[in-house]
């Protein structure tokens, strides 16, 4: 039985995650440091772990309102009206999602008309492209280089910027590079998308992360950005909580109603025990991430300082928990230098190029894992390297 011809063609197109498909080989292997997988090593904070704990012996096992329980969407306008100074109304303008990935899908298909072009940068993290395709959307790739810190500009947006331009994506701190983009060179941008009639997609799941005492700024917060803006958002990185798949999307009232039926419909509501979860995690576990972040930022320096001692040029990521290391010095594509380490030395490290075009040359290391294993797999990487010099 020939199982193509029942499949749809743009699913078909579509490569497999570049990230879980070098993962399913890790699996298969034992004494892995693994550098891959994007998710805090830390356990969630108690107090929120004691929130679902509470949720579930007081029964709250039931569904919720397609937006999300009142109480967490009142945290959320709480939460960003505290971090931003931009106010939602929770009823009408913030919709629960499981994850941001389910936020961004919601917007996309809420947004996208066959043949709409949607602008992003890249590197970029691996689900954006095909996201887009799987919403008949065409994705629009905008190069940015270590040389300006893997930031975008507005005049890089705007030379691609067609009458089919619909959307931009923007995602700071970003994934795979650690790049941030300061407020000078965002409002630019944001100016950039009023006069082109843009709407602006900003995935802000790392904005907590930020380092070097900076502040993160969301595009939502220039003038007339915020009916222009879904900011997306979540609780899975800062919060250490990537398994309770709470996120969450902010605007207007209009998109927001859009976004509802098609979540009402695929998923209807976010699990009723991560949303109490949540609303701890909003309303009272500020300390805990800054006690998080300090620590990544420790480890980030370490790591840093550790791949340009090695050979491998690494940029300093001012934000998120990775870092980018150049390996054009080896000579190897990043697929096979990261295949090489991990089966010569047990390394585990994403191959830039899962992240885009733009992302050859260089791998992706999370430094969210121990320091313990941190300086084991540098140890490792180091003798790798050296290595490869003397072959």
């Amino acid at each position: 039985m020939t199982f193509s011809r029942y499949i749809a063609d743009r699913v078909l197109e579509i490569p497999r995650s570049g990230i879980r498909d070098f993962f399913e080989v890790v699996q298969t292997m034992t004494d892995v440091i693994s550098l891959g997988i994007g998710e805090p090593d830390y356990v969630t904070p108690w107090r929120i772990r004691e929130a679902a704990i509470f949720a579930m012996e007081k029964g709250k096992t039931g569904y919720t309102s397609n937006l999300g329980t009142p109480k967490l969407r009142q945290a959320v306008a709480s939460y960003i009206q505290r971090r931003y100074n931009i106010t939602y109304d929770p009823h009408s303008e913030i919709l629960v999602s499981v994850g941001v990935s389910e936020a961004l899908d919601l917007a996309l298909r809420a947004l996208l008309n066959p043949g709409d072009e949607v602008i992003y940068h890249e590197p970029s993290y691996v689900s954006y492209n095909p996201s887009v395709l799987l919403c008949y959307g065409k994705p629009v790739p905008v190069r940015t280089s270590v040389e300006q810190e893997f930031r975008v500009l507005a005049e890089d947006i705007d030379r691609v910027i067609t009458p089919c331009s619909k959307a931009l994506l923007l995602s700071f701190p970003t994934n795979p590079t650690g790049g941030t983009i300061p407020a000078a060179d965002l409002e630019p941008i944001a100016d950039l998308c009023r006069r082109r009639d843009m709407i602006v997609l900003s995935d802000e799941i790392y904005s907590e992360l930020v380092y070097d005492g900076a502040e993160h700024t969301s595009i939502a917060s220039f003038p007339g950005m915020k009916e222009r803006t879904i900011l997306l958002n979540g609780c899975s990185k800062s919060y250490a909580m990537t398994g309770f798949r709470v996120g969450y999307a902010c605007a207007p009232g209009p998109i927001i109603e859009a976004m509802m039926k098609v979540h009402q419909y695929a998923i209807m509501c976010a699990s009723n025990v991560s949303q109490e979860a949540a609303v701890e995690a909003l309303e009272n576990c500020q300390n805990e991430v800054v006690t998080m972040r300090s620590d990544y930022e420790r480890r980030r320096n370490f790591i840093v300082n550790r791949l340009n001692e090695i050979g491998l040029p690494c940029h300093t990521p001012r934000g998120a928990f990775y870092a980018f290391p150049s390996i054009t010095p080896t000579g190897l594509k990043s697929k096979d230098f990261s295949l090489q380490l991990l089966t010569s030395k047990r390394v585990a490290v994403v191959p830039g190029s899962a992240f885009g075009n733009s992302g050859e040359g260089y791998v992706r290391c999370c430094f969210a894992t121990g320091m313990d294993k941190l300086k084991e797999a540098m140890d490792r990487i180091e003798k790798f390297v050296g290595e490869l010099g003397r072959s």
